[in-house]
């Protein structure tokens, strides 16, 4: 077992998981700490270390709201602990390694979690690696800064570091990826077989990585869940980065309403007063996302992904069932036909003529439909049509959620299910979702390893086949807990129109 491994600045000592064949390393730093002069930077070289780092347990989460402290489903679900610690010093990541010896030759997970670039961090439960370690891929969480810490931008910071202006946190990405490139193989991972992957804003994180122009070559596959999101409904282009300018104009504003002047009183200021003044801020204010800097981000990822503008390997994508859905928001039938003659134009009467068109959603409006799988299926055909060979596999999650709050499956419960970590939450689940939890896996572990999903269960018998998603050949997976559902399946009527109008906008 490796337990100490040399890094490029020192020796670090890892402990045996709960299965002793697998290491974890938890806390190691791979950037400076990006704080004083630091903060609002790119993430400057680590310094070395003398002796033997413990990496024993997870570095201070990245400062945002305090964890647990809410009633929402994700404080019941994972952010359970107020107590965890918390700093601006939080540029490490954690390994996961089954390896014997630094010759292995493992493939690589890269995990960026989600949480809309506000919240999250690689110390959430669900994110445990040793399960995936234990099918023979090395696993690795990169924590990066997020909030105003990551995404604020100022003319001060523009004028400064013209070639890095902004986007701090998804540079605290690259630079996990570099790190991994350069010392993974010494935790016996293959540097030339990388997986990048992510949920939600992890997921939008993988797709803004898969478009930044400086990241060719780095790594050889990419998983993006629930993190491809638009509206076939014209809602506007959901998660698309800021502009430079308008986000330069909100920095402004920001460092402001903080009581600093300029952007040297701005570094000096305490870390949670900052964060006290965003939260102020963003109660009336547009929060800080990712922006197109055009050195980092050239655009918008996925309408970079559709204009072929990216990096070309073999990508999964998928979503769960109930989470986000895309409606046409309308009082009754007349005012939907209004709003539909606003979205549809001369095909206004084509799409009302769907009987999903008039399909009630609760209270809220009409046309219930999953516009995450609009745009993934788009963007696939799309990359087909662009004539790239790689596989485009899409997924469908749809297990049943057990709790007394009937949750549906609601946006990041698969991440239970990949990681299978399903033994941490409080839900009641049973054998049927601890057999789809392996499944799942297992399937995106051979992805992982080979960039195709297919392969043997645990016991040896084939699972059933997962085919790259086509126009011709239009195959999907449906995790289901009473049974995988796959193959091709042809479009509704309904789902084509949608995803023509969808590539439209």
């Amino acid at each position: 077992m490796l337990r100490i491994v040399k890094t490029e600045n020192g020796l670090v000592r890892g402990l045996p998981a709960a299965d002793p064949r697998i290491t974890a390393f938890k806390g190691i730093p791979f950037a400076a700490p990006p704080v004083g002069e630091n903060r609002w930077r790119a993430p400057q070289p680590c310094k070395n270390w003398e002796g033997t780092l413990d990496a024993y347990q997870f570095a201070p989460i990245s400062m945002q709201d305090t964890p647990g402290v809410g009633t929402d489903i994700y404080c019941r679900e994972w952010h359970v602990d107020p107590e965890i610690p918390m700093g601006e010093d939080c540029l490490y990541l954690n390994v996961w390694t089954n390896a014997k010896s630094n010759e292995d030759n493992l493939p690589v997970l890269i995990w960026f979690f989600g949480g809309g670039f506000q919240w999250g961090y690689t110390a959430e439960m669900e994110f445990d690696g040793e399960r995936i370690a234990r099918r023979g891929v090395v696993v690795v969480t990169v924590n990066y800064r997020l909030n105003l810490f990551g995404f604020l931008a100022h003319p001060e910071i523009t004028k400064e570091q013209p070639d890095a202006p902004s986007n701090f946190g998804l540079l605290d990405q690259q630079a996990g990826i570099k790190w991994v490139i350069r010392n993974i193989k010494e935790f016996g991972g293959d540097p030339k077989n990388i997986t990048i992957a992510g949920q939600s804003a992890g997921g939008g994180s993988v797709m803004s990585q898969l478009t930044a122009p400086s990241n060719k070559g780095l790594f050889q596959r990419a998983v993006v869940m629930s993190g491809i999101i638009r509206s076939p409904y014209g809602n506007g282009p959901i998660a698309a980065p800021t502009s430079l300018h308008d986000a330069e104009q909100q920095g402004k504003e920001f460092l402001e309403f903080a009581g600093a002047s300029t952007l040297a009183e701005a570094r000096k200021l305490d870390a949670s007063y900052l964060l006290q003044k965003y939260n102020e801020y963003a109660a009336t204010h547009m929060r800080m996302f990712t922006i197109q800097d055009d050195k980092f981000c050239v655009g918008d990822p996925i309408q970079l992904y559709a204009e072929n503008k990216h990096i070309g390997v073999p990508i999964m994508a998928g979503n769960t069932t109930d989470e986000f859905l895309s409606f046409i928001p309308a009082a009754n039938e007349q005012e939907l036909k209004e709003k539909a003659a606003a979205i549809f134009g001369s095909r206004a009467e084509e799409f009302l003529a769907f009987p999903e068109a008039s399909k009630r959603y609760g209270e809220h409006g009409y046309a219930p439909v999953s516009g995450i799988e609009c745009k993934i299926k788009d963007l696939f055909l799309q990359n087909r049509k662009n004539g790239n060979q790689e596989d485009c596999y899409y997924y469908r999650f749809d297990g049943d959620i057990p709790g007394w709050d009937n949750p549906g499956t609601f946006h990041s419960v698969e991440l239970w299910f990949f990681f299978e970590t399903l033994a941490k939450c409080w839900r009641p689940f049973e054998g049927r979702h601890y057999d789809l939890s392996r499944y799942m896996c297992n399937y995106i572990t051979n992805f992982i390893k080979t960039g195709n999903p297919n392969g043997p269960d645990a016991n040896g018998t084939p699972m059933p086949e997962w085919k790259s998603y086509t126009k011709e050949h239009p195959a999907e997976m449906t995790f289901r807990t009473d049974g995988l559902v796959t193959g091709d399946r042809e479009e509704t009527p309904f789902m084509s129109f949608l995803i023509e109008q969808i590539h439209n906008r």
